[in-house]
């Protein structure tokens, strides 16, 4: 096992296996955002208070869920690239950024139309809400850091170094419905006491989850394997590659 990612950090490697993993993952992100999207808004009920205004919620929580897991693989691979100077994982960690952007955006523009019927509001400085767009501007500035650094090799230091700090960010929009009196509802898919969500949501909620992490990894492999290209370009296997 420890020889196959070994091996896994070879660029060419790296680009011969991943391109066996896109198709197939794709075809079940297909499969799993159809079957969660029906679900979630065809089969399940109405919710008791919110009615049906409550199924924004099967983008809103995987995309904030995504925004929070997508930012934790690009400070740890930022983590090994500092340690281990490893290519890959800086091209990993680079590729990870307007993903977990995207994600966090998302996730603040559904949960903002989510809050206007049930807060009265599409913004509140809410301890959930201000930490969540901490994280948009950590993945912008991260991004901006990268850009603004000509020698990429300092570049890719100083922006692992900012996602590394960010981290403390994560635990806070975990826990800020715990740790303070919020507007944002608590955690009811890890309860197993009242109130937890209902099986009949939770199940296109998880299938909703489990497309939104198979499109990261897809999309991932692509962005990584297009960098790979662009830096690997005066390597003999990339040339090939490039010559198809």
């Amino acid at each position: 096992m420890w020889q196959f990612f070994h091996k896994l950090a070879s660029p060419k490697f790296f680009y011969d296996f991943s391109s066996r993993l896109i198709f197939w993952l794709a075809i079940v992100t297909i499969i799993l955002m159809a079957s969660g999207l029906y679900m979630g808004l065809v089969e399940a009920p109405p919710d008791y208070q919110q009615k049906d205004s409550y199924r924004i919620m099967f983008i809103h929580v995987p995309a904030a869920w995504m925004s929070m897991f997508v930012y934790m693989v690009m400070a740890i691979t930022g983590a090994i690239n500092l340690i281990w100077r490893i290519k890959l994982a800086d091209i990993i960690s680079m590729s990870c950024a307007p993903l977990g952007a995207s994600f966090t955006f998302l996730a603040l523009v559904t949960g903002s139309i989510w809050g206007k019927p049930m807060w009265g509001t599409w913004w509140v400085w809410d301890a959930r809400l201000t930490s969540e767009l901490i994280l948009l501007f950590l993945y912008l500035g991260y991004m901006a850091l990268r850009a603004s650094i000509e020698d990429k090799t300092n570049a890719s230091r100083a922006a692992a170094v900012l996602a590394l700090v960010g981290v403390v960010n994560i635990p806070i929009i975990h826990y800020s419905v715990e740790w303070w009196n919020t507007l944002h509802q608590g955690p009811t898919v890890t309860k197993f006491d009242k109130p937890s969500i209902h099986t009949s949501m939770l199940i296109p909620l998880l299938l909703m989850a489990f497309a939104f992490k198979t499109y990261f990894v897809s999309v991932l492999l692509v962005r990584t394997r297009t960098e790979l290209l662009v830096r690997e370009f005066r390597s003999s296997w990339a040339r090939k590659e490039l010559s198809k």
